[in-house]
């Protein structure tokens, strides 16, 4: 079965959320990183570029035999339905056609959603900029594992499931951990995706409807491009919330590996966030990835990474009271504490990967 996870508990942390003072110091510092703010003039014909790919290759692929398919599915409609989940990412923050534009950067994200099959580029920018405002909040950031994860993923060969199937959880833990009102376009993201569902199953074939939605689960699963989700919040260095990555998938993935940039600067597009780090390089002399391969394989096989034991788990919100708790013996003491302002984290405090 693997090595058992050897705490299924968080550690807390008590300070702010860190970005949003990194950004006042930075622009304080480096007031020209303003000049990089605005979005990327290219991204809105990528994007329709990338997706007539992904249809004309399920198109082709349909004649080959089923374990090439597979293949495939995992290895090119993977990659690139992959590449554009992280476009949608970059659209949720307007940055295809700017803020000035915000209904133009909604229907860039339903052209992005075609090949994926599922309905998600709404869904993911309402959550998604609570991930950003409530970084590692404990209710309001769903990013963050529940505890119930955490109980059923425990091993190495548990962990290897939950990995193969987070394209699922993350999907379905917004419903329970942190459910919100259905919104209008929503509604019009689902009638858009099934209409084009039904589009590519009967004018296209059913093996490619297969290939574009097995891309989906296989490429957000057990793929090299998923280790951005283990890596961007997973800590390997006590304190430390955000890792970025630096390596080559980067070129496929809207450089959604420098996190910590992105962090600084959501208003800053993809085709300039390395810009930030070469104009601020003293703020990104941290820890970091250079392997999103080597962030799954160490997830997976090392006792002390689990659900609720690498990602930056937190509570940040104004509370009354609020539990303690330290497993590592820290000045933390266990005990319920009267808290009337502060900020409250819940760090994971397992240290499972050296700097890369």
């Amino acid at each position: 079965m693997g090595q058992v996870v050897t705490t299924t508990n968080f550690d807390y942390k008590y300070d702010d959320e860190p970005h949003a003072s990194r950004r006042k110091e930075m622009l304080a510092k480096y007031p020209q990183i303003k000049e990089l703010f605005g979005p990327d003039p290219y991204m809105k014909y990528l994007v329709p570029l990338i997706v007539t790919f992904q249809l004309v290759t399920a198109y082709y692929i349909q004649h080959l035999p089923g374990p090439a398919i597979f293949f495939l599915s995992w290895a090119l409609a993977g990659t690139f339905n992959h590449n554009l989940s992280l476009a949608m990412h970059e659209i949720s923050h307007n940055l295809a056609f700017g803020h000035g534009s915000p209904m133009m950067n909604r229907l860039i994200g339903f052209v992005a959603n075609i090949p994926l099959c599922v309905p998600s580029s709404i869904t993911f920018k309402k959550y998604h900029l609570d991930h950003h405002r409530y970084q590692g909040d404990n209710k309001l950031d769903v990013d963050i594992p529940s505890h119930l994860e955490g109980f059923l993923f425990y091993n190495s060969f548990t962990k290897l499931i939950w990995v193969i199937l987070q394209p699922l959880f993350y999907s379905f833990r917004p419903l329970f951990m942190h459910p919100k009102p259905v919104e209008t376009l929503e509604i019009a993201n689902t009638l858009w995706t099934i209409f084009f569902n039904y589009l590519i199953y009967n004018y296209i074939g059913g093996w490619a409807m297969a290939y574009l939605a097995g891309g989906t689960l296989l490429g957000l699963g057990l793929h090299p491009m998923a280790g951005h989700f283990i890596s961007e919040h997973y800590t390997f260095t006590r304190g430390q919330e955000t890792y970025s990555y630096y390596g080559p998938l980067n070129l496929l993935a809207w450089n959604v590996g420098y996190h910590n940039e992105h962090h600084d600067f959501p208003y800053i597009s993809w085709s300039r966030l390395p810009r930030v780090r070469e104009i601020a390089p003293e703020y990104y002399d941290m820890p970091h990835y250079t392997s999103w391969s080597g962030v799954i394989y160490k997830y997976i096989t090392d006792r002390r990474s689990g659900p609720t034991a690498g990602l930056n788990g937190a509570y940040r919100g104004p509370v009354e009271t609020k539990r303690r708790w330290s497993n590592q013996g820290s000045s933390v003491p266990a005990a319920i504490t009267t808290l009337t302002s502060c900020h409250v984290t819940r760090i994971k405090h397992v240290l499972f990967v050296s700097p890369g």
